[in-house]
């Protein structure tokens, strides 16, 4: 493993560093990311859109994508490089990233000439906001088992169903949508891909209340919603092979699962007092301090590999699901620590709280950084299969069509 920048990309750091350095503020000492936070604040959108539209203009965005996709054609370490300098400032750029490291890329590689002058730099420049379309009540984390239908009418396609999970969909332009174009064949090759616009009549968006009080998810039904056959990415019925890309460009860019880290426990556990003093000074505190830092680092280490990989212009293998995996839960054990250090005040919520409150909101948020993106389960089935090459998991439905697989209990 490399731990050093080359000069190379010591240049590129230092170029980051000064674009943001001129055009965002410093995160304060102690001030963690938290999970869409501050998105709901007032004139959010207006500012997060301001600032997308500056690192467009400064190249910053889509940095390792072809020029002729609009990018600047750099590597993706310098992607990554970036996102790491991009942390340290209280920025909020989340809203736009399905749009541009998700959607784009995707039409990019599977859509037409026209589809691409259309729609990828009003994407890049924050113009317009994209959300995903995929989870279905009834599919878990098996998205070939989709049961929205396209059905074809002419020069359009007529869509019925319904999807969950939708990140950002009642502020979203676009959504890009898979749907089952034909339930006759096995039910990977009867899906088809498609860039829907989210003000066509026959859409209905429901918010989700989460238990942190916000709305980010939501539901989204279609009546007979009509695409044009011209907005349809990729071949008929190769919905499963284009929806890959977005997948694996969704693997790819997921960061850590942001929140209190070890730093966080450590100043939680000195401004709090014990009966026998200070929690930094008891011995079992100093024990489990300990073991969230050598899983910090662990996982730290895990994610150079990583980097180094990318840095020799090699593609990050499956090992990356294990980062995933271990993030989402190390944070939920740091903040069920941290909040029983707290104690009786643990559930209250407030600026006013041990190391300003953090440690009670990013708990309300956490259980989902372990389904979002891949459950544990998937992750670990992926670690299994393709790291340890172990057997897959056997599948009832292989190879039947679509309609044939059994639903529901059976007498």
């Amino acid at each position: 493993m490399d731990f050093e920048d080359t000069p190379e990309e010591a240049a590129f750091r230092a170029e980051a560093r000064a674009f943001l350095d001129a055009n965002a503020e410093r995160r304060k000492p102690g001030e963690v990311e938290g999970y869409r936070r501050g998105q709901d604040a007032p004139g959010a959108m207006e500012r997060a859109k301001d600032f997308q539209r500056r690192k467009y203009e400064a190249g910053f965005v889509g940095i390792h994508w072809p020029v002729e996709w609009g990018g600047r054609g750099g590597s993706p370490i310098q992607h990554v490089i970036y996102n790491q300098e991009e942390a340290k400032y209280d920025v909020l750029t989340g809203i736009f990233g399905i749009g541009i490291y998700l959607a784009q890329p995707t039409i990019c590689t599977w859509g037409t000439q026209e589809q691409r002058e259309r729609f990828v730099k009003p994407a890049m420049r924050a113009d317009e906001v994209w959300c995903q379309l995929f989870s279905e009540p009834g599919g878990g984390s098996d998205l070939a088992a989709l049961r929205t239908r396209a059905e074809r009418d002419g020069d359009d396609w007529v869509i019925n169903g319904q999807k969950i999970w939708n990140s950002g969909a009642h502020y979203s332009d676009f959504g890009i949508l898979v749907a089952r174009s034909n339930p006759d064949v096995a039910k990977h090759e009867g899906l088809t891909f498609f860039i829907l616009d989210m003000k066509t009549p026959g859409i209905e968006i429901r918010p989700i209340r989460q238990v942190s009080g916000s709305s980010h998810f939501n539901e989204v039904f279609f009546d007979n919603v009509r695409i044009p056959d011209s907005r349809r990415v990729g071949p008929v019925g190769a919905g499963w092979k284009v929806a890959l890309t977005t997948l694996m460009n969704e693997r790819h860019g997921m960061r850590d699962a942001p929140g209190p880290d070890v730093a966080e426990l450590f100043r939680l556990a000195e401004s709090i007092e014990l009966e026998d003093g200070p929690a930094i000074d008891d011995a079992a505190v100093q024990e489990k301090l300990a073991e969230f830092y050598t899983r910090s680092q662990g996982l730290k280490y895990t994610k150079f590999r990583g980097i180094t990989a990318l840095s020799k212009g090699q593609t990050p293998g499956p090992e990356s699901s294990i980062i995933k995996v271990v993030a989402a839960n190390k944070l939920q054990d740091i903040l069920s620590y941290g909040l029983d250090m707290i104690g009786m005040a643990g559930p209250t919520m407030g600026d006013s709280m041990p190391v300003a409150g953090i440690f009670e909101e990013a708990l309300l948020y956490s259980p989902a950084l372990r389904l979002a993106g891949g459950t544990d389960e998937i992750m670990k089935n992926i670690i299994a299969e393709r790291v340890l090459g172990l057997p897959q998991d056997p599948r009832a439905d292989k190879g039947l069509p679509f309609r044939d697989i059994p639903t529901g209990a059976r007498k």
